[in-house]
């Protein structure tokens, strides 16, 4: 879900060339829930393998992250840990809504209504445990880093940017920007056409969010960031009915005494408690960020002996990143000479 600040933060088209040779790391469940909803059938059946595996995680992998890989982007991975005790009643109200999803997804199977199958099927999407070690196992055989963060991997993410190890965080939701990250890049892992009703296609570029920007231009201070989250509801809360984005920027620059302005809301939570959340969450400070060719076989072994991938599809894509590898070994031999 994310924090909704959506409407307030100002951010910038860039193409991936502004990308090439900078680190970004991306929020690994964020985006392959994204994978799962987006690549399916017209009816809404997910990819799948002989077995009855799932398949559209993997695809979504090879296909948009070798996209990236071969645009010379340096690409690192950070997976989501013990989630905090705060976040317990939204796992259980998401978990709730894909339930409801699922019962109207099979009604609309028994009507053979194609577009209410695909729209529902979208809401009931599940990230299992072998998923996600299969998922691992790729990243890893591609050649690219992998941080386990203690808790959220929002705040981890935003601690190595914050560093200066990663240039940027990717994320679709804002959360990165409440723990600090000092850029955000949205879109980068989402198809780059997508068709619109009209029947016409449109190029879809990443964007950039800066936060320093986006602080001065809201004239606030990070901690009234974090405040505004509070206000409109994050994962840990529900947020204050009634009150958007811009509604929240007002009460915050207006009201010093954040105990007093909680208090005559009504909050039915401790905003001080949520704050801390985004200030003090756990984060590994000792992870190793390295990159590696490709391990070509592994990466068969996973996709075509396991998954029933068409084999010359995935060396036609092997072909494109190791050329990269290759032309980088080639580079630094010249420099020899």
């Amino acid at each position: 879900m994310g924090v909704k600040l959506t409407s307030i933060i100002q951010r910038q088209q860039i193409t991936f060339d502004h990308l090439k040779n900078k680190k970004v790391m991306i929020d690994a469940y964020n985006t392959f829930y994204q994978f799962l909803s987006s690549i399916r059938q017209p009816d809404g059946t997910p990819l799948m393998d002989s077995h009855g595996n799932i398949t559209s995680l993997y695809q979504g992998i090879f296909a948009r992250i070798t996209n990236l890989m071969e645009k010379k982007i340096l690409i690192s991975f950070c997976f989501d840990g013990k989630p905090p005790i705060l976040k317990t009643k939204t796992i259980e109200e998401r978990e709730f809504r894909k339930q409801q999803a699922e019962k109207k997804m099979e009604k609309a199977r028994k009507e053979e209504d194609i577009d209410l199958m695909l729209r529902y099927s979208k809401q009931t999407v599940r990230l299992t445990q072998q998923m996600i070690d299969e998922a691992k196992d790729l990243i890893s055989a591609l050649g690219l880093p992998i941080i386990q963060a203690v808790s959220e991997a929002d705040a981890q993410i935003s601690y190595c940017c914050k560093k200066g190890d990663v240039w940027a965080a990717a994320s679709s939701d804002m959360d990165c920007l409440l723990y600090g990250t000092p850029r955000l890049l949205t879109n980068m892992t989402v198809s780059q056409k997508r068709r619109l009703p009209s029947g016409m296609t449109v190029k879809i570029n990443p964007e950039l969010i800066n936060l320093e920007d986006n602080i001065k231009e809201l004239n606030i201070t990070q901690e009234q960031l974090i405040l505004i989250g509070v206000l409109v509801g994050t994962d840990y809360n529900s947020g204050i009915k009634g009150i958007g984005p811009k509604k929240a920027i007002k009460l915050v620059k207006e009201n010093k005494d954040y105990d007093k302005l909680f208090k005559n809301l009504n909050a039915d939570f401790d905003w001080k408690e949520i704050h801390e959340t985004f200030t003090k969450m756990p984060v590994i400070k000792d992870y190793k960020l390295k990159w590696s060719d490709p391990d070509i076989k592994r990466i068969k072994h996973i996709l075509v002996d396991k998954h029933d991938f068409n084999e010359e599809r995935v060396e036609k894509t092997l072909d494109k990143i190791t050329n990269i590898s290759k032309t980088k070994e080639q580079s630094a031999l010249d420099k020899w000479f």
